[in-house]
């Protein structure tokens, strides 16, 4: 796994932070090196995502438990004990989903509009129906591009990065694309790859709250959030030590529009 190093270099690393589906580590690097003047704070590349190139398999995934595994190995390989997790949207719930699994590891949870719905879904259901459009609107997405520059173009003010700063797309095309054999770049994130993570939801995100023993917070876009407790949030921040604050005036993007 590649991953990013922020902070005194000579400190205990403090936080590890994930990124979104599709996106990179890279993507959040303006936000992170402001906080690593006091803190150490390690940025992976999740599987299949930035220049991590580890083997990426669609047929048969039915879960984000293979890169949960991938969070705790790299954790265990580093000796990473007593960290907060952090992450936007895949990468907020993988934090949770390894925290169930190492709760002697963290020490806290910090969460930015983590993608969990109001029940647990069966590893059987098709998600077609919740999440079809994104399913249908990574498949459509554009693999290649001349350059790195002709892709920011493209992108600037466009779709999903509609009022995001410049710079933080600049930092998201740079890794979000490799130089493609043939000429030009491609992305790094293969479509089928960004797809088959929003159709597979076989994991138990409530039940990882039930197991996580650390606390946690969560920041909830005021928009077309995907963290959508319903009838379960009064119960989930009852005991206090869940707390879930809604940010006024933000998409899912929220990272991106509150830098």
């Amino acid at each position: 796994m590649a991953f990013l190093d922020f902070g005194p270099s000579d400190r205990p690393v403090d936080l590890v932070f994930l990124h979104a589906n599709g996106f990179n580590a890279l993507t959040y690097r303006r936000i992170l090196a402001q906080l690593a003047g006091g803190a150490r704070i390690l940025a992976p590349d999740l599987r299949g995502h930035g220049r991590t190139d580890l083997a990426t398999i669609t047929e048969g995934r039915v879960s984000w438990h293979d890169l949960r595994d991938d969070l705790l190995a790299f954790m265990t390989a580093l000796d990473l004990t007593g960290v907060v997790l952090g992450g936007h949207s895949m990468g907020a719930t993988t934090s949770l989903l390894a925290a169930a699994e190492a709760p002697g590891r963290v020490r806290a949870l910090a969460l930015f509009d983590p993608v969990i719905g109001p029940g647990p879904a069966p590893a059987s259901e098709p998600r077609t129906a919740v999440h079809g459009d994104l399913i249908a609107g990574a498949g459509r997405r554009r693999r290649t591009f001349p350059s790195r520059a002709a892709a920011f173009e493209a992108y600037r003010g466009r779709g999903a990065f509609r009022g995001w700063p410049e710079a933080m797309l600049a930092d998201y095309v740079a890794d979000g694309f490799r130089d493609a054999s043939g000429g030009g770049v491609e992305l790094a994130c293969d479509p089928a790859w960004e797809a088959s993570s929003y159709a597979s939801h076989g994991h138990d995100s409530w039940e990882a709250f039930e197991r996580s023993a650390a606390p946690i917070r969560i920041w909830r876009a005021a928009e077309g959030s995907t963290f959508r407790p319903d009838r379960r949030e009064a119960a989930l921040t009852a005991s206090g030590r869940v707390t879930v604050e809604t940010i006024p005036g933000t998409s899912h993007f929220l990272p991106m529009e509150r830098p």
